[in-house]
């Protein structure tokens, strides 16, 4: 049977990427264009009763498993193709450059559903749970439920560049420049956006970054601006 074959294996471990990534992405956009809104206008005991009834918390287990196992398939493709052409050869054509993108994109999106996201929402159901019986909200839920919603936010902007590469390893070709100073400039370049997009998301409660994080508007065109910037400047320097 082909799907016994090697080619069939790697196959096999694509599409549960694809499952995984899908429900990953589905989810965080119901959590930012559906429950967000919702939560924004609803009476205070809807929102208690969602946070303390389970339906939240279901949603977050399929999000956090979902984004887990795209993380691991993610890689685990990653390192075969590096093992296929070697490190130098990977990073010497096109798809490597733009599966490298959107891996790295994507890992810090894993980073902060299991590390901030996710121990935030444990916080904020927790004092829900204590106000539907009766009890006191827990101090520092409104403040850890505040930087989960700006990681959230993030998230949502990075999922489009990272989208985006993920699709233009295969349909995009890009001319790549194989000297070092090319490469370490994709990998400065890269390593900037990261940085500035998770410090805007976890420092400070103000700001451009945090304005622009405020409304979807403005983060779907901070995702589309910063999808341009990582284009052009991968781009101008691999060729």
């Amino acid at each position: 049977m082909a799907l016994l074959s090697g080619d069939g294996w790697l196959f096999l471990l694509r599409w549960f990427h694809f499952l995984a990534g899908i429900t990953w992405i589905g989810l965080l956009y119901y959590f930012n264009f559906v429950q967000t809104p919702f939560f924004a206008t609803a009476e205070a005991p809807v929102r208690t009763g969602m946070l303390s009834g389970g339906l939240v918390s279901r949603a977050l287990w399929w999000f956090r498993w979902g984004a887990m196992l795209t993380f691991i398939t993610g890689w685990l493709i990653i390192f075969h193709k590096i093992g296929q052409f070697g490190l130098a050869g990977f990073f010497n054509q096109s798809y490597g450059w733009a599966i490298f993108f959107g891996g790295m994109l994507g890992s810090l999106m894993w980073f902060n559903v299991w590390f901030v996201i996710w121990p935030a929402q444990q916080v904020v159901m927790a004092s829900a749970t204590q106000v539907a019986k009766g009890g006191q909200a827990i101090p520092e839920a409104a403040a850890r439920g505040q930087r989960g919603g700006f990681a959230s936010r993030t998230n949502t902007l990075l999922s489009i560049p990272m989208l985006f590469f993920m699709g233009a390893a295969s349909h995009l070709p890009m001319l790549v420049r194989t000297t070092r100073a090319g490469k370490v400039g994709a990998l400065i370049l890269l390593l900037i956006v990261l940085a500035a997009a998770e410090y805007n998301a976890m420092v400070g409660t103000a700001g451009a970054g945090k304005k622009m994080l405020s409304t979807l508007k403005g983060t779907f065109w901070g995702g589309f601006v910063l999808t341009a910037i990582l284009y052009i400047g991968l781009e101008l320097l691999l060729h």
